[in-house]
């Protein structure tokens, strides 16, 4: 692929996919160093670092199942669109329960679990088109424009693992944070709450509560 190739929506489609390469490398290497006996160490809310992993290794799976899904409707526009469709159709009591049911489903081995799920998924993101179609539950994306959402959330949920760990993220981490953090002040940007974030990073006010762009 050209390193000038540019995506449907003007996403430079290279930096997309090595960022979302590089962030599934950081997700891979510290479940690497989840110690045993970590597993069932509090995380994030109701998850435990099981539930935590497991929640984090859907920002790869969800690529695998929504390009094998069939995608009709209207097209979603972009990540930021994606974001404020989904924003709040989830309920947090159905999400804390599928990390939940899909950390155990990682198995008596999660770190291996995580290894055979990043090796296949990126294996058939390389293998996958730009423009091919995902059944996202905003609507029908091109690879291209969903690849930053799950970067996102591999982003977030990889910073969470290492807080709970009291590990420092991965070195390759770096770019996909950097791609998340613009991409978080694109949604901020579209919210009635703009202004607090923009105060709130300018160092004007702490964060107001429940002030979140996801």
């Amino acid at each position: 692929m050209d390193s000038k190739d540019i995506g449907p929506e003007g996403l430079d489609a290279q930096a997309v996919r090595a960022r979302y390469a590089g962030a599934a490398r950081a997700f891979l290497e510290l479940a690497g160093r989840v110690p045993q006996d970590a597993w069932s160490w509090p995380a994030l809310g109701e998850w435990d670092v099981r539930a935590l992993t497991g929640h984090t290794s859907r920002a790869l799976t969800t690529v695998e199942t929504y390009l094998a899904t069939p995608a009709t409707g209207e097209r979603v526009a972009g990540p930021v669109e994606y974001f404020l469709a989904v924003r709040s159709a989830a309920s947090p009591d159905a999400i804390a329960q599928r990390g939940k049911e899909t950390g155990e489903a990682l198995g008596e081995d999660p770190a291996a679990a995580v290894r055979e799920i990043v090796q296949r998924v990126t294996a058939l993101v390389r293998n996958t088109p730009d423009n091919a179609l995902a059944a996202t539950p905003a609507g029908p994306m091109t690879l291209i424009d969903y690849l930053p959402t799950r970067t996102f959330e591999l982003a977030v949920h990889t910073l969470d693992l290492a807080r709970a760990l009291g590990l420092p993220p991965p070195a390759s981490l770096a770019p996909a944070v950097a791609a998340s953090l613009e991409l978080a002040g694109a949604i901020g940007s579209r919210l009635p709450a703009a202004g607090e974030l923009l105060l709130m990073l300018t160092g004007r006010t702490g964060l107001p509560r429940n002030l979140s762009v996801v």
